[in-house]
């Protein structure tokens, strides 16, 4: 198999190819999520066939050191013994049992001592369905129907949640996808993300209409775009002036930028919080969660409806159980900061060492290596960004057993399974990477 960037590859990806071929006979693109296709970098896709720490094995039986860990959740790295001793003894007393079990109330606890803003908590199975039950749940509490979100940043693919941003800073909603009815989008308010003014315009314009705010916290699905000074602060001073809720989506910086995600970063205290893999170790689960009065609109106890057959399955309690347990021991943060400002000095210095024109971005566990001449702050500036070259970097980091997001829109991430040395050998690779991807 080849790859457009003409590399001069000596990976072997026959395997790979064979097996893609067979796929996109089968599932459309050959994938069961779109970035996996390789569309943002070109090519075809590498099929995995294993992975135990650090590393990803691919059927070619070659290695790479994995910076994208699942997109986000395998924080201890790959197979960890105790993660994998938790998930088989479970399985040897039945996989699902559509009945409560004591691991759930035990997984709710660990997340609400992390999460002091969690006082009542629903888990379901995605991220997706994290954000489209808050907001519902935020609906059903306000009595209000417009929600605010923000261009670039990615809450699932909940239909009212897959909107572009128009022209103006007080935009409605177009759909983002066919098959999305505009009607069903009516309600959704946009805005640049790091723009409270734009959100303020909004609330002047509708006082009484929006029912929440729904954001990250740190933009992770446009690359990795930080919260400018003072704007969490405004959106929660703008949502308590209003009498609408702020909902925090730390899917991706749940457990990743501190143990008490961004809230704990920042001290802002939001209405509702989502939650991802992470906390089921990379199994499928999620979570949604918060005030107690709010949460007590979710059914059985109060009117609004959300339920599923798997949510809160005991294989995903008992990883996610065995994974919180192990990064709430002492220094584990310490560890991940270390590492991770370890590697994003490192590539800084390469960025700088061959004149390339990049932003490194980081914040706790997670990183992103835009090529772009100027600072990313929102959507448009990412897509600014030189997607072409990242593409042949990419090929190239592949080509040095470096795996990365297979696009420039994407995070990387840090886990506690790579040591000093594997994160020197990456920022080598960075360097040969980034003066022959030139």
């Amino acid at each position: 198999m080849s790859n457009p960037t003409d590399t001069g590859s000596h990976l072997r990806l026959s395997r790979s190819h064979e097996l893609y071929q067979e796929a996109v006979t089968l599932m459309p693109g050959g994938v069961n999520s779109p970035v996996r296709a390789f569309r943002g970098v070109g090519g075809e896709p590498v099929f995995i066939d294993h992975a135990s720490g650090p590393y990803i094995y691919d059927v070619d039986g070659n290695r790479y050191l994995d910076y994208v860990q699942s997109w986000g959740p395998m924080i201890l790295g790959h197979a960890h013994p105790e993660v994998v001793a938790a998930v088989v003894e479970t399985s040897t007393r039945g996989f699902s049992f559509g009945a409560p079990t004591q691991a759930e109330s035990e997984l709710a606890k660990l997340v609400m001592a992390c999460f002091p803003s969690v006082e009542m908590l629903r888990f379901v199975n995605s991220g997706t369905e994290a954000t489209m039950s808050a907001l519902r749940v935020a609906r059903a509490f306000t009595g209000r129907n417009k929600i605010i979100k923000f261009s670039g940043c990615y809450h699932g693919h909940a239909d009212m949640l897959l909107v572009q941003a128009g022209s103006g800073v007080a935009t409605m909603g177009l759909p983002d996808s066919p098959g999305v009815p505009a009607e069903t989008t009516k309600n959704t308010l946009t805005a640049a993300y790091n723009d409270a003014a734009a959100v303020e315009e909004l609330f002047r314009t509708y006082p009484e209409e929006i029912a929440a705010i729904i954001v990250e916290p740190v933009a992770a699905n446009m690359g990795l775009v930080l919260p400018q000074e003072g704007f969490l602060e405004q959106l929660r001073s703008l949502t308590q002036q209003y009498g609408a809720l702020l909902i925090f989506d730390e899917v991706m910086t749940g457990f990743r930028v501190a143990l008490g995600g961004m809230q704990e970063r920042t001290g802002i205290v939001p209405d509702l919080t989502c939650f991802g893999k992470i906390i089921g170790g990379g199994l499928p689960v999620g979570a949604y969660g918060g005030k107690r009065e709010i949460m007590q609109q979710v059914a059985p106890v109060g009117p609004m409806y959300q339920a599923g057959t798997l949510s809160g399955n005991p294989l995903a309690m008992a990883a996610g159980i065995a994974t919180l347990r192990e990064i709430r021991k002492p220094g584990q943060y310490e560890k991940l900061e270390h590492k991770s400002k370890l590697l994003a000095d490192g590539i800084s210095e390469a960025v700088r060492a061959t004149g390339t024109a990049a932003q490194v971005v980081r914040i706790g566990a997670m990183f992103c290596l835009y090529f772009s001449a100027e600072p990313v702050t929102d959507y448009a500036s990412a897509k600014r960004s030189d997607t072409a070259r990242f593409a042949r970097f990419f090929w190239h980091m592949l080509e040095g057993g470096i795996y990365l997001p297979p696009s420039q829109f994407e995070a990387c991430f840090i886990s506690l399974a790579l040591d000093d040395a594997m994160l020197e050998e990456t920022v080598k690779q960075v360097e040969l990477a980034l003066r022959t991807s030139a």
